[in-house]
């Protein structure tokens, strides 16, 4: 696998081809669903099948390994760490965006399924767009090299109360899913 799809991948699934970021991550106050660690895979849009595995990296902190298909390959496998929070019925993960996305932070949701499923939610960017347009949150529209962005100022809590709202169901995205190695 050309190196340059493995860097794209994580980016790809928070982004979902524009991006929602945030100035804080998530903050490591909870552990996360014991069944999200361990081996998933998934098929991307070129076909080839990718790993990922999910593990602690220490007190509430975890990180997840991305690669085709040999972790001890340096060239193959990409690593990135982040945080968990589960608000309402809905669980989140925080990641750290690179410098040429701003240095700030991502935030998007994840569901663990009964058919042993992860599956992978990012923000619609003009959903949130059109939140901050109408005063529902704060923040400001950004350029970035994958299209619109938009970059949040408002607190979690003002940030959740609007995820939480029953009428913003179709602020999430899926772009990814998941399944449990060996099942």
């Amino acid at each position: 696998m050309q190196a340059w799809r493995i860097l794209l991948l994580v980016p790809f699934f928070l982004l979902g081809g524009c991006l929602v970021s945030f100035r804080e991550p998530l903050p490591a106050n909870e552990p996360a669903p014991i069944p999200l660690l361990g081996e998933w895979t998934h098929k991307n849009e070129w076909g080839e099948r990718i790993y990922m595995r999910v593990s602690r990296a220490g007190s509430n902190l975890y990180k997840a390994l991305v690669y085709q298909a040999d972790p001890d390959d340096p060239e193959d496998a990409q690593e990135y760490g982040f945080t968990v929070a589960q608000h309402g019925r809905r669980w989140y993960f925080s990641a750290g965006l690179p410098k040429r996305l701003g240095n700030n932070f991502a935030i998007a949701g994840f569901e663990l399924t009964t058919d042993n499923e992860l599956v992978i939610y990012t923000l619609d960017v003009q959903r949130i767009l059109q939140a901050i347009d109408d005063g529902t949150l704060t923040g400001k529209r950004v350029d970035t090299p994958e299209g619109d962005g938009a970059l949040i100022s408002s607190d979690l809590q003002q940030v959740f109360a609007y995820l939480d709202d029953q009428a913003n169901t179709d602020t999430f995205i899926e772009v990814a899913r998941f399944q449990r190695v060996g099942q």
